[in-house]
Protein backbone atom coordinates (compact mmCIF):
# COMPACT_ATOMS: atom_id res chain seq x y z
CA UNK A 1 0.00 0.00 0.00
CA UNK A 2 2.87 1.95 0.52
CA UNK A 3 4.08 1.81 -2.88
CA UNK A 4 0.86 2.76 -4.15
CA UNK A 5 0.80 5.79 -2.17
CA UNK A 6 4.24 6.64 -3.72
CA UNK A 7 3.58 6.05 -7.26
CA UNK A 8 0.16 7.84 -6.87
CA UNK A 9 2.31 11.01 -5.20
CA UNK A 10 4.33 10.69 -7.71
CA UNK A 11 1.91 11.27 -10.81
CA UNK A 12 -0.01 13.59 -9.09
CA UNK A 13 2.97 16.15 -9.26
CA UNK A 14 3.92 15.18 -12.52
CA UNK A 15 0.39 15.92 -13.96
CA UNK A 16 0.15 19.22 -12.03
CA UNK A 17 3.92 20.60 -12.68
CA UNK A 18 3.91 19.66 -16.34
CA UNK A 19 0.84 18.69 -17.07
CA UNK A 20 0.76 15.41 -18.45
CA UNK A 21 4.03 12.70 -19.62
CA UNK A 22 5.86 13.74 -22.70
CA UNK A 23 7.66 11.12 -24.69
CA UNK A 24 9.30 10.66 -28.40
CA UNK A 25 8.29 7.48 -30.28
CA UNK A 26 10.70 6.73 -33.42
CA UNK A 27 8.43 5.29 -36.89
CA UNK A 28 10.35 4.04 -39.54
CA UNK A 29 8.38 5.35 -42.64
CA UNK A 30 10.76 4.56 -45.38
CA UNK A 31 12.49 0.98 -46.38
CA UNK A 32 14.36 0.78 -50.12
CA UNK A 33 16.95 -0.93 -50.01
CA UNK A 34 19.90 -0.57 -47.45
CA UNK A 35 18.75 3.02 -47.15
CA UNK A 36 16.02 3.43 -44.60
CA UNK A 37 14.25 6.91 -43.06
CA UNK A 38 12.92 7.35 -39.73
CA UNK A 39 10.62 10.35 -37.84
CA UNK A 40 10.70 11.02 -34.26
CA UNK A 41 7.77 12.45 -33.15
CA UNK A 42 6.98 13.75 -29.49
CA UNK A 43 3.94 13.13 -28.34
CA UNK A 44 2.32 13.52 -25.00
CA UNK A 45 -0.12 11.85 -22.80
CA UNK A 46 -1.77 14.54 -20.47
CA UNK A 47 -3.04 14.33 -17.28
CA UNK A 48 -5.94 16.54 -15.92
CA UNK A 49 -5.43 18.87 -12.93
CA UNK A 50 -8.33 17.19 -11.10
CA UNK A 51 -7.38 14.08 -12.02
CA UNK A 52 -3.81 15.01 -10.58
CA UNK A 53 -4.59 16.71 -7.69
CA UNK A 54 -6.78 14.01 -6.66
CA UNK A 55 -4.14 11.36 -6.89
CA UNK A 56 -2.01 13.35 -5.20
CA UNK A 57 -4.71 13.43 -1.68
CA UNK A 58 -5.64 9.75 -2.29
CA UNK A 59 -1.56 8.89 -2.41
CA UNK A 60 -0.71 11.14 0.76
CA UNK A 61 -4.05 9.30 2.25
CA UNK A 62 -2.22 5.19 1.20
CA UNK A 63 0.54 6.81 2.44
CA UNK A 64 -0.74 7.78 6.15
CA UNK A 65 -2.55 5.05 6.57
CA UNK A 66 0.24 3.15 6.14
CA UNK A 67 2.06 4.69 8.42
CA UNK A 68 -0.15 4.32 11.02
CA UNK A 69 -0.42 0.68 10.95
CA UNK A 70 2.73 -0.12 12.02
CA UNK A 71 4.03 -3.87 12.62
CA UNK A 72 5.25 -4.61 16.22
Amino acid sequence: MRIAGIILIVLGVIGLIWGGITYTKRRDTVHVGPISATVQQRETFPISPLVSGAALVIGLGLLVAAGGRRRA
